[in-house]
């Protein structure tokens, strides 16, 4: 909500421009955009043109090239050109409230888990109430002389022994622990139900930008012709002056070459860039650019052009008027661990779902390098919610992990919901479970945490049944027929006080499990 701006730029009838709070917008108002701000509302560029990072949106991290006729969405951001659009959609109506309302619908429509141990205590302690009474009353018919007393003391005993407080601490002692362990690791868990929900997690489904991968595009490769980079200095000051989201992962790879002065700097819309340095022109665009202006490309990379087009790579070309000089391939790199982590959740039987906005061939090649078997390509942010509960309709529970505004659907859909926490705030905010380094190996951890803290809780609701279990009976006096032995009742406060401490004991060793 707050990635809406609060005030716009409208421009009036009579050409003036004039700042209006973003509630007043009206659906044909005219508005202007200035490098670096935010998209107010819905609407259709009528003049300029720009590069928007729609990612928020999209979870693409490439900039969407608008021009004349493009749409433009609530929340998005403009980056270094400016232009005028007409206002289509605007408050309720715009992408980002629509995003907002199925966030909130999402988040309501889950009812929380009864826990077990409560359906338990609700019965437990009646029952014991119960028990003490029928002592009492049994002494009393059975108990001769000193029935009363007797009775009396058993009653008081068994209400001792069976004090509930193991039978209590016996969850959130392990879920305290839990979470604390979890943190220690970086996995920061926002309440029981998910840490208890994560050990029955079948089915993952993950986002592909910013969570299998880094989420911003980086040069991977350049090759130069006959290995002659003497020209880099001029690649790297049309880059600098390009406003294409791919010209900076060019100006990052060239990081402390020396800069040139051009002249007759030229951007040509959908194709690339065009300057003049020492008389002599010099483009970095597209292949189409080059073979419109009669350039010839060497065979040799024309074949590293091929070979990483193969592998889903942006190709970007450098060339002077006569022929390239170098081809440089660009991709969004898939993070170190994340192939690590798609086989450790594999091995432990759970089936991996990738889903992004891209299109087909990177999709492809993403799950080839990283294992995962199953994919959708070009899926939309209100079809990955869907996408879960098809899946949960099968029987599955599943977890969904995402990092941005487009994954906050999914994310409060989901049964486990993780968000990478160089992600966006939305995400973090639906989400449960938030894994600060965004390394997707903190996964399998939070799974196995998981088995290992529902394991703890049972074992101390085990520990807490027998006590009761051999106590109460004991306490009752169900031996006197047969040996005379009547349970003290301070032995059995001594008793009760330890059924505590073990179920506390246990729980705290979670901290020393791997």
């Amino acid at each position: 909500m707050g990635l809406q701006p609060k005030t716009v730029l409208v421009i009036q009838p009579d050409g003036t421009e004039q700042q209006v709070a973003i509630e007043q917008v009206q659906a044909g108002d005219i508005i202007l955009v200035k490098p670096g701000e935010k998209i107010a509302v819905d609407g259709i560029v009528i003049s300029g043109n720009s590069y928007v990072d729609e990612s928020m949106l999209s979870g693409e991290p490439v900039a969407v090239s608008k021009k004349e006729n493009e749409k433009v969405f609530a929340g998005t951001i403009n980056q270094k050109g400016s232009f005028k659009f007409k206002a289509v959609n605007v408050g309720k109506e715009t992408m980002l409230a629509h995003i907002i309302k199925m966030v909130q619908e999402a988040q309501g429509s889950k009812a929380p888990v009864q826990k077990l141990v409560d359906k338990i205590a609700g019965i437990f302690v009646p029952v014991v109430i119960g028990i003490a009474i029928l002592t009492f009353v049994l002494w009393l018919i059975l108990g001769g002389e000193n029935g009363i007393v007797q009775g009396l003391l058993a009653a008081v005993t068994v209400l001792v022994i069976a004090c509930p407080c193991a039978l209590g601490l016996a969850t959130p002692t392990a879920i305290m622990v839990g979470v604390g362990k979890g943190a220690e690791k970086g996995i920061l868990i926002k309440d029981a139900e998910s840490l208890e929900l994560a050990k029955k997690v079948n089915a993952i489904v993950l986002d592909k930008t910013g969570t299998i991968t880094e989420g911003r595009p980086v040069v991977t490769d350049i090759q130069w012709n006959n290995n002659d980079d003497a020209t880099r200095n001029i690649l790297l000051s049309l880059e600098k002056q390009s406003e294409h989201p791919l010209a900076e992962a060019v100006v990052k790879q060239l990081e402390g070459v020396d800069g040139v002065s051009l002249s007759s700097f030229d951007s040509i819309t959908g194709k690339g860039v065009r300057a003049v340095y020492n008389n002599e022109a010099y483009v970095v665009g597209n292949k189409k650019l080059l073979v419109e202006n009669n350039i010839t490309i060497a065979n040799e990379l024309l074949k590293y052009a091929e070979e990483w087009g193969k592998q889903s790579k942006t190709i970007i070309w450098f060339a002077n008027s006569k022929q390239a000089l170098a081809v440089i391939a660009i991709a969004d790199t898939i993070k170190e661990t994340s192939v690590e982590a798609a086989r450790q959740l594999q091995d432990m039987g759970i089936e991996l779902y990738m889903l992004t906005g891209d299109n087909e061939a990177t999709a492809k090649a993403i799950a080839q390098q990283t294992g995962i078997q199953h994919y959708k390509a070009e899926v939309l942010p209100q079809h990955k919610a869907d996408f879960i509960k098809e899946l949960q309709q099968q029987g599955k529970v599943v977890a969904m992990v995402g990092d941005g505004i487009n994954d906050s659907t999914a994310l409060a859909t989901a049964d486990v919901s993780i968000a990478m926490g160089k992600g966006s705030d939305i995400a973090m905010d639906v989400a449960k479970m938030t894994i600060i380094s965004s390394d997707l190996t903190k996964i399998p951890q939070a799974i196995r945490l998981s088995k290992q803290t529902v394991s703890t809780i049972k074992q101390n609701l085990f520990w807490a049944f027998i006590y009761n279990l051999i106590g109460i009976p004991l306490a009752a006096g169900i031996l006197y027929p047969v040996n005379g032995f009547l349970l003290n009742p301070m032995i059995a406060g001594a008793a009760m006080a330890l059924s505590s401490v073990s179920v506390v004991g246990n729980s705290l060793r979670l901290k020393w499990k791997k």
